[in-house]
C-alpha cells in the first residue's frame, strides 16, 4: 500500500482521533445504560442468596460487562463511524478532500486502519477477557450465584446417561483417564422405573467401568439404604462424555475451542455448530472493519442528491441489517443448515461487497 493512498498525515491523524474518540464515547454510554438496565433484573437474585452482598454486585459486574462490550462493540463503531462522517460532511471536509482529488477510498482509508486496530484489540480482549469473565459467569448461574468452585478448569453439574440409567456428577475436572468426578449420584432405571440410587464421594475411570469410593445404595422399593464402599459402575460410560458434556464456545478462546472439537471429533460427536462458533471468534471482531464502509452512505451515499439525515439513516439500517444477517447465519450453522465457514464469514463478505459497491457509485 503506497503513501499516497492516504490523505495528508495530519488529516489521517485527525479523522482517526475523531473516529476513535467517538466510537469510545458511543461504547462507554452503551455499557453504562445496558449494564445499569441487566442490574435491575439480576441485582434481587444475587443478593437473595444468603451470604451475598454488595461485593457481589460489583462482581457480577465485573464478569457481565466485558460481555456487553463484546456484543456492542461493533455497533459502537458503527455509530462512531457514521457520526464522523456526518461531522466532516456537515463541515465540508470531505467535498474539500473530494475536491482535491482523493477517491472515496483514500477518504475512508485513516477509518479502515483505525478500525483494523481495532479489530486486533477486540479479538485480544475477547480471549484474554471475554471467555474467562463467561466462563465464570456461566458457572455462576448454574448455581443460581451461590458458591462455586474456584479452579475455571472444574465443571459442575453434569449429566450422563447410561443406558436406562442417568448418572449426575456434582463436579468433574480433568480430562481422559485422569477425569476425577465428585459429588456422583446414580439413578439405577433397569426394567423402566426407579429401583435403586448410588451415590458417591468419588469416581475415577478404570479399565472395567468407574471405581466410585465411598459409595452407597438405596433401595426405592424396600426403602434400606446399604453401604458400598469402593465399586465399580457405568462400564459404558467413557470419560468423555463427562468432559465433553457441556462445551460452551463463549467460555473457550479460539485455541481452546480448536482442542475440544478436535476431542469431541475423535470421540464421533457432531461439532458443526461448534465450529462455526471457532470461526466466528475472528470474523465477530473483524465486523468494525465493515462498520466505515457501511457508514460511508452517509458521507458519499447512492444518492448524493439526498439529505444527510436520510444517508445516515440508511447507514445505520446498513449495519443493523448486517447484526441480523450475522445472527442469522450463526442461528443456520447451530442447525446444520449452513456449513461453518459459511455460518461464519458469509454475512461479513456479503456487506463487504455492500460497502465497495456504495463507494464505487460515488466514483461514478
Amino acid at each position: 500500500m503506497s503513501a499516497q493512498f492516504f490523505p495528508s498525515k495530519t488529516m489521517s491523524l485527525y479523522m482517526g482521533r475523531l473516529f476513535l474518540v467517538r466510537s469510545v464515547a458511543v461504547l462507554a454510554a452503551l455499557v453504562l445504560v445496558l449494564q445499569a438496565l441487566d442490574l435491575l433484573g439480576e441485582s434481587d437474585k444475587i443478593l437473595a442468596v444468603p451470604g451475598n452482598d454488595n461485593g457481589d454486585i460489583w462482581r457480577y459486574v465485573s464478569m457481565r460487562m466485558p460481555q456487553i462490550i463484546q456484543r456492542f462493540l461493533p455497533f459502537s463503531v458503527l455509530l462512531g463511524a457514521l457520526i464522523t462522517m456526518v461531522t466532516l460532511n456537515q463541515n465540508s471536509e470531505v467535498v474539500s478532500m473530494k475536491a482535491s482529488g482523493l477517491s472515496a477510498h483514500q477518504v475512508l482509508a485513516p477509518l479502515i486502519i483505525a478500525s483494523i486496530g481495532v479489530a486486533a484489540i477486540s479479538f485480544a480482549f475477547n480471549e484474554r477477557i471475554v471467555t474467562r469473565a463467561t466462563a465464570t459467569l456461566n458457572r455462576w448461574q448454574k448455581v443460581e450465584y451461590a458458591a462455586i468452585p474456584m479452579d475455571s478448569r472444574v465443571q459442575s453439574d453434569i449429566w450422563v446417561r447410561d443406558g436406562t440409567n442417568l448418572i449426575n456428577a456434582g463436579s468433574v475436572q480433568g480430562r481422559g483417564m485422569g477425569t476425577r468426578l465428585a459429588d456422583i449420584t446414580i439413578y439405577d432405571r433397569s426394567g423402566g422405573e426407579l429401583s435403586a440410587i448410588i451415590k458417591a464421594k468419588a469416581g475415577r475411570p478404570q479399565d472395567t467401568g468407574w471405581q466410585l469410593d465411598g459409595a452407597s445404595r438405596f433401595d426405592v422399593k424396600r426403602g434400606v439404604r446399604e453401604d458400598l464402599g469402593k465399586v465399580t459402575a457405568a462400564s459404558g460410560v467413557r470419560p468423555d462424555q463427562f468432559t465433553l458434556a457441556s462445551v460452551d464456545p463463549d467460555g473457550l478462546s479460539f485455541l481452546q475451542l480448536w482442542g475440544a472439537i478436535d476431542d469431541l471429533e475423535a470421540a464421533g460427536r457432531p461439532t458443526r455448530s461448534l465450529k462455526a462458533s471457532l470461526w466466528h471468534k475472528i470474523s465477530g471482531p473483524m465486523s468494525t472493519v465493515l462498520m466505515p464502509l457501511l457508514a460511508a452512505v452517509a458521507a458519499f451515499g447512492v444518492a448524493r442528491s439526498g439529505k444527510l439525515f436520510v444517508r445516515a439513516v440508511i447507514g445505520m439500517a446498513l449495519g443493523f441489517a448486517y447484526f441480523v444477517a450475522d445472527n442469522f447465519g450463526l442461528a443456520m450453522g447451530d442447525l446444520g443448515v449452513y456449513p461453518p465457514l459459511l455460518a461464519a464469514w458469509g454475512p461479513f463478505f456479503l456487506f463487504l461487497l455492500i460497502g465497495e459497491y456504495v463507494l464505487v457509485k460515488t466514483e461514478e
